[in-house]
């Protein structure tokens, strides 16, 4: 049982036995005690005074006194500092901890608790590669489900493919135009990026196509009595510039592939397949890279005629109304928000029509107590409607429909722009960071060689290509979780490998100086001693809030929240690495209580460092 709740039942108990009042546990308040006061943790007084008709001083003094006096193998002493009662938790509570858990490898992980989460991430379209801003997604995605694991729940990881829409048609019309029959064999470029390199190729001609066409409208807003800048503003107008693009024939062309796609025909659903076959074989070799799995893909091809018949239902039901041109629509304006198209007036359905069939195709499978959508947080809106409409429909599951929203990760150089090419790859992006991984291991290397204190010779040439693709992939994967997810980034490829840094190569470096140690000398599981010094102790209690932090992770779907855990716990085992001798401590007994919490200290970097997916070398 973690510390927290046996001070709070220790309180709750003592309450009762001094005044006679009945205050439930979880009731009380207790937190780590500041470091600028003596003691472990503060237990605050303030919501009781009122009950008890007492002065904070007094009414501390007074359950302190007793605290202590009747648990003694807990509470080593206490002081009061106004309303808030400072404990110090006994050495023999710490050892017996340790004793218990020091060699636990699934120490922090709750078992099953019967429920069930669907974690949707990933999500890709079919026309590019994975790009930065998808690794961010994917990290999170994948955490946040092992994050849930970890707490005891039964969890499903799934994927949406985005197959299908203009955006793919517009890869497939360049091939057609421009690739002569290259294939990802005939090219030797993976298929994800030879389909995304047709994407960028389409936007270029479109803009070359362009030209003429804004010229001539240019000229006619002119003629028709604009001035030169307000002629200008109309151009620059988002929706105005779409519909001039449908005048583009390269745009004509991708627009006629579409309705011919809808329609099934033949040779065009053969490219179709064609290409995004070559995607789906580049996406899984990246997805191998970056270690994310999913237990069910869903295809947008098979899913966009979804919920088509719930629209019908929802008419039926006078959650959704008909509009004048015959397009259906729900009023969320009591909700605060405004009307939403729900079918086109011509009966085709429009993106969320698809997502509200899928959710009840996902809940009629897997009838999960949660389904998470991992989506940056352009969709916002797009997620508040869909849980409205799928709660005023009545579908199963709808209360349990949350939007994970995340911020969108740029690169110091700016935003990222598929169309003009200067999005980067995950690919491209992995690559680079195991050359930086590669770099500044080589840097460490010719400066140890210069102190006589080279460690990294014994390694064979393929373990030092494992290590750098462990360091590299780790240092991405920490740097783009270390942050609140709903904060926006800026990701620096350098600074993500930082051996003195908030890093993963930091904590990575912490474990193998854990694994150094047992290289040397292993735990007896012998006596430990009755006392700890200070350091002993602030290791072993920071250790022991391991499963509330994985709590607290869960609950705010945060792996930010782990990544600052295991990084404040590499930092202070550096600490008492090098201030406490552990091979060569003052006693056998010594050596034996630091040996065990060195196997700790691993086992939790370690279990740490894979609910964020990132591997811990033993040697560094």
């Amino acid at each position: 049982m973690a510390i927290v709740p046996i001070i709070q039942q220790a309180v709750s108990e003592q309450l009762n036995k001094l005044y006679q009042v009945e205050v439930t546990p979880s009731s009380i308040t207790v937190s780590e005690t500041k470091p600028e006061f003596e003691g472990d943790y503060t237990v605050v007084l303030f919501a009781l005074l009122k009950t008890l008709k007492k002065k904070p001083e007094e009414l501390g003094n007074e359950l302190g006194q007793a605290l202590v006096a009747d648990n003694g193998a807990l509470f080593s002493a206490f002081n009061v500092i106004k309303g808030f009662l400072n404990l110090a938790i006994s050495d023999s509570f710490w050892l017996n901890f340790l004793t218990k858990n020091y060699n636990e490898p699934a120490y922090g992980r709750q078992p099953r608790n019967g429920k069930r989460v669907m974690v949707e991430y990933s999500s890709p379209n079919t026309n590019k590669p994975l790009h930065l801003g998808h690794l961010r997604n994917n990290f999170l995605g994948w955490s946040v489900a092992e994050i849930y694991k970890a707490n005891g729940y039964e969890v499903i990881k799934t994927c949406i493919a985005n197959d299908r829409g203009i955006h793919i048609c517009k890869s497939m019309i360049a091939w057609q135009l421009f690739a002569n029959g290259a294939t990802p064999a005939s090219t030797g470029i993976k298929g994800d990026h030879l389909v995304g390199d047709y994407y960028v190729k389409f936007a270029t001609e479109l803009k070359e196509q362009m030209k003429p066409i804004k010229e001539r409208k240019l000229a006619e807003l002119l003629a028709a009595g604009k001035t030169q800048e307000q002629a200008e503003k109309i151009m620059d107008d988002a929706n105005f510039k779409q519909e001039l693009e449908k005048e583009a024939p390269i745009m004509q062309a991708a627009q006629q592939m579409l309705v011919d796609w809808e329609a099934g025909k033949p040779d065009v659903v053969e490219l179709w397949r064609t290409m995004n076959s070559w995607v789906y074989k580049g996406f899984d070799e990246t997805y191998k890279r970056i270690g994310s799995d999913f237990d069910k893909v869903y295809y947008e091809s098979e899913t966009y005629l979804l919920g088509k018949d719930l629209v019908e239902e929802g008419l039926r039901k006078k959650v959704f109304f008909l509009k004048e041109d015959g397009s259906a629509w729900v009023d969320l304006t009591a909700e605060g928000l405004d009307q939403k198209i729900v079918r086109r007036r011509d009966g085709t359905a429009v993106y969320i029509t698809q997502d509200i069939g899928l959710a009840a195709v996902k809940q009629n499978e897997f009838n999960c107590d949660l389904s998470v959508y991992v989506v940056g947080d352009e969709q916002n809106y797009h997620f508040k409607v869909l849980k409205l409409i799928c709660q005023k429909l009545g579908i199963a599951g709808a209360d349990g429909i949350f939007h994970l929203s995340y911020g969108m990760v740029e690169l110091p150089t700016g935003r990222m722009k598929t169309r003009e090419g200067t999005v980067v790859d995950a690919d491209d992006m992995l690559d680079e960071m195991i050359r930086e991984a590669a770099r500044k291991r080589t840097e460490r290397e010719e400066e140890q060689k210069e102190k006589g204190q080279h460690k990294t010779e014994e390694l064979s040439a393929e373990e030092l290509k494992k290590l750098d693709e462990t360091v590299g992939a780790g240092g991405l994967k920490f740097f783009l979780v270390r942050v609140d997810p709903q904060k926006r980034m800026i990701f620096n490829p350098e600074e993500s490998i930082d051996l003195h840094g908030f890093t993963a190569t930091f904590v990575q470096y912490a474990y193998a100086r854990t694994q150094s140690v047992f290289r040397k000398e292993l735990y007896t599981g012998t006596d430990i001693g009755t006392d700890l010094l200070p350091l002993e102790k602030e290791l072993i209690l920071a250790m022991e809030r391991y499963p509330e932090i994985i709590k607290q992770a869960g609950e705010e779907m945060n792996p930010s929240v782990i990544a600052s855990y295991v990084f404040n716990v590499a930092q202070l085992y550096n600490t008492f690495y090098f201030k406490h001798q552990i091979l060569k401590a003052e006693t056998p007994v010594k050596k034996e209580l630091r040996l065990q919490i060195n196997q700790m200290v691993a086992h939790v970097l370690k279990s740490g460092m894979a609910l964020l997916g990132i591997q811990v070398p033993d040697r560094m």
